[in-house]
């Protein structure tokens, strides 16, 4: 499909132009069971809209190539159905099971009560023949523990999700059980931010679920994303705040859910014009279970389909960073995803033009072809302390909500639709409050404008914020190099916040060595996956030449960071070890040349450096800080260059822009 943008020009009505008489709820049901149009029943929990109504929306269905493709009418909406593989267009791996980028262009849209709605739809229920999961519960065990062990421990990113599919056969499957499966959603969830089903006509396939999750919205240049993670099972009696505290007491939970804050931080300073804000946490209540989970804000300029395809897709679903996620989902998960983990997308035009985009994750949703096979989709979120039975139980808690409208298992009582909510517990209020604390201020409130075009790039000539500096801002062009881990993107903000211009290239750009050794400013060696002693890793070939180059006469500076710093390290004849236990998303109180910081950690690997070492780095005029038992380095200064093996940039790290202008002031510039 090839469609053109539709004009800004705002519209003369908003939306699709409603009729004289509204129709009623069960007329329009019967039309959409009597017909074989394509249709859309949501139910959206966005903010200013009113939860207890259900948007009709029914049309053609055409198929893009990419979501460029994607059409932004003035005078009606149209329903994307983003697939997984999608996320080849942000240049990643990924299995392509040719699952189609769909999108249904609404001529006809009806606005309903809730109410009149359930009561005109299908009540009966459907049956499911030959169920069960692809992947038993004993071996997908053993792809956890294996995930933890070969993938985290090997220093390929923080966390992965793998998914596993419960399958099955409903026969005869047809329109009305699509419709009732809605209705039996709509009556037995809670807390979805979508409840949808989308039927995109003869012979397609029906999407049907109710997604807790919103992948982005946009609305008047304001840009929201939603990371939930961290999974509370109720116990076998109901919802039970004691066992919800213990839940929020745990490091597990706690550290799952930053490490997901910090990956979708990184999409929005890449989409919003001045990065990104943390609001929350909060507690999002379902029907088996509950989630935490922050609010992320920014604002941006660029095309609602940009802000699309940049934000593909949530760590949430996918893993940190995002890129090697994606090699890793393929090394360890059977077949293609389909639409799971990608989105629905609403886009459309408000009453004065501008773009809109809502667009929910494609979780907790069944996914049926017109032969009535049927795919249940749900992944657990593997972090270094994942236990394998737990993550087990989590996937069975996942997809309990959608299976218990199939009628595959039970669900929950129904009294429970009237039970307090846990959030409004003072205790529970206290306990998620305490988690805010610990997160870095630079994070919880919008930056001011520092260098920075909308999208990202690079800005000249405006003054710098200052946020959380000590001292006066600083002055120069920083080039960040990218070893494959966009955490650069809220680096590049965070560097922009010091007053300094930076540009950021990834490590395999043609032409990079040459633009390192001809940049007059400080370069910065970023983070990224892997492990740093592999010399047969191309990439870790590459990055090591370029320490060694750097160190060796550059002559504006050196930050390194994380993957960065241990390079440089090595270089300085530091060995570089495998920890024991990950430190990926660990917070930790270290001692910072000789000041205590609290510091977010993301590493697999380390360097150490005992006392002769450190005496005879003292000699060649270089500062460590490091665990004074165990040797591990936490970071390296000497007059041009320093590096760090945390990670300043994270939420994790309470006073990261002070630390890094301090570094860049003290160290790294002092040579110039």
């Amino acid at each position: 499909m090839s469609t053109s943008p539709a004009s800004p020009t705002p519209p003369a009505s908003p939306a699709v132009a409603a009729p004289a008489r509204r129709p009623s709820a069960a007329a329009v049901i019967a039309g959409l069971l009597s017909g074989d149009r394509p249709f859309a029943l949501l139910r959206r929990r966005t903010p200013g809209r009113d939860h207890d109504t259900v948007e009709i929306l029914t049309g053609p269905v055409l198929s893009c190539e990419t979501l460029g493709e994607l059409p932004v009418f003035a005078d009606r909406p149209s329903l994307a159905l983003v697939p997984f593989r999608q996320i080849r267009e942000r240049g990643f791996d990924v299995r392509d099971d040719g699952t189609p980028l769909s999108v249904l262009i609404a001529d006809e849209l009806y606005e309903l009560p809730l109410a009149e709605v359930l009561d005109a739809l299908p009540s009966g229920a459907v049956r499911v023949e030959d169920g069960g999961f692809d992947v038993p519960d004993e071996v997908y065990a053993e792809i956890v523990a294996r995930v933890v062990d070969e993938e985290i421990g090997g220093g390929e990113g923080a966390n992965f999700v793998i998914r596993r599919t419960y399958t099955g056969t409903i026969p005869d499957f047809g329109r009305a059980d699509a419709l009732a499966l809605f209705r039996r959603l709509l009556a037995g969830e809670r807390g979805a931010y979508w409840t949808f089903v989308v039927h995109t006509g003869r012979g397609g396939r029906t999407l049907v679920g109710a997604s807790p999750e919103v992948h982005v919205r946009m609305s008047g240049g304001t840009v929201v994303m939603n990371p939930i993670s961290g999974t509370f099972r109720y116990p076998p009696g109901g919802p039970d705040a004691d066992a919800l505290l213990r839940f929020l007491d745990d490091p597990k939970e706690r550290d799952e859910l930053s490490m997901v804050v910090d990956e979708e931080l990184k999409m929005m300073c890449t989409v919003g014009d001045r990065g990104g804000v943390v609001v929350g946490p909060r507690l999002k209540e379902m029907a088996h279970l509950a989630h935490t989970e922050y609010e992320l804000r920014g604002r941006s300029s660029l095309d609602v389909r940009e802000v699309l395809r940049e934000t593909m897709f949530a760590a949430t679903v996918t893993g940190s960073p995002v890129q090697n996620a994606c090699r890793v989902i393929e090394r360890h998960e059977v077949g293609g995803r389909g639409y799971y983990a990608g989105a629905l997308a609403l886009i459309g035009r408000d009453g004065s033009g501008a773009q809109t985009l809502d667009s929910p994750i494609l979780i907790r949703t069944a996914d049926i072809a017109a032969d009535g096979g049927l795919r249940v989709p749900v992944g657990a979120t593997l972090v270094r302390q994942s236990v394998p039975e737990q993550e087990v139980a989590e996937t069975h808690a996942k997809a309990a909500g959608v299976l218990a409208a199939l009628g595959v298992r039970p669900g929950r009582p129904a009294d429970e639709a009237g039970r307090p909510r846990l959030a409004d517990d003072p205790r529970v209020r206290a306990a998620l409050d305490a988690r805010r604390a610990s997160l870095a201020p630079f994070w919880l409130r919008l930056q001011e404008p520092a260098g920075r075009e909308p999208g990202g790039r690079e800005l000249k000539g405006r003054e710098p914020a200052g946020h959380g500096l000590r001292g006066p801002g600083l002055n120069g062009h920083a080039l960040v190099v990218d070893g494959e881990d966009t955490f650069t993107a809220m680096l590049a903000h965070l560097l922009r916040a010091t007053g300094l211009e930076v540009t950021v290239r990834r490590f395999d750009e043609p032409g990079l060595r040459a633009a390192v050794a001809a940049h007059h400013g400080p370069v910065v060696l970023g983070p990224g996956p892997g492990d740093p002693g592999d010399t047969a890793d191309p990439k870790m070939r590459l990055l090591r030449a370029l320490a060694a180059e750097l160190l060796g006469g550059h002559r504006h500076g050196v930050l390194g960071v994380c993957l960065g710093h241990e390079l440089i390290a090595a270089e300085l004849g530091l060995p570089l070890v495998r920890k024991a236990a990950p430190y990926q998303g660990a917070q930790e109180r270290i001692d910072f040349f000789g000041r205590p910081e609290t510091v977010g950690f993301y590493s697999s690997f380390t360097a150490r450096c005992d006392e002769a070492a450190a005496r005879r780095l003292a000699g060649r005029a270089v500062e460590v800080a490091r665990d004074p038992l165990s040797g591990e380095v936490y970071a390296l200064r000497a007059p041009g260059f320093a590096s760090v093996q945390f990670h300043p940039e994270s939420v994790l790290t309470l006073d990261g822009p002070a630390l890094v202008a301090g570094l860049l002031r003290e160290s790294v510039l002092a040579a110039g």
